[in-house]
């Protein structure tokens, strides 16, 4: 017996909006259109190559626009589209969710417990006993395998 199928397009959407640092992205653009700068600072700890991922796959998906103001110094402002802006009722019934169910864990911690071993490898790197007599540098390295 098999169950519902699930719609490909939900999927997609679900997997688009739900990406990490991208609702928090749109939050920021939900108030109106901002430089790079101003959206890294309001999202928190992103980092540059992953806001730029984020942003352009927003773009490809013609959610966010980009626009270049030529006047010196030449500046790049991100935009939500009128599509972009169709999410608005969307992540705000998101954001009451939030308020009402999600507990407020800082989520630096939340992403270094993610992973089984998130916290296991960290202790292994810090506890690494000096090598023995004799044994080479290369010799002694062994990767370290981090589970997803």
């Amino acid at each position: 017996m098999t169950g519902p199928a699930i719609c490909p397009k939900f999927h997609k959407a679900i997997e688009l909006v739900g990406s990490r640092w991208t609702g928090a992205v749109l939050q920021v653009l939900m108030a109106g259109p901002s430089r790079f700068s101003t959206i890294r600072e309001a999202v928190g700890n992103i980092s540059d190559r992953m806001l730029s991922e984020r942003l352009r796959e927003l773009e490809r998906e013609a959610i966010v626009s980009r626009t270049v103001l030529p006047d010196p110094p030449i500046r790049v402002e991100y935009a939500l589209t009128d599509k972009g802006h169709e999410l608005q009722t969307t992540l705000a019934a998101v954001a009451r969710w939030a308020e009402r169910w999600v507990t407020n864990e800082d989520p630096a911690a939340a992403s270094a417990n993610r992973g089984s071993d998130a916290g296991t490898v960290s202790r292994r790197i810090a506890t690494k006993r000096p090598p023995a007599r004799g044994v080479t540098r290369s010799a002694r390295r062994r990767p370290i395998a981090i589970g997803r």
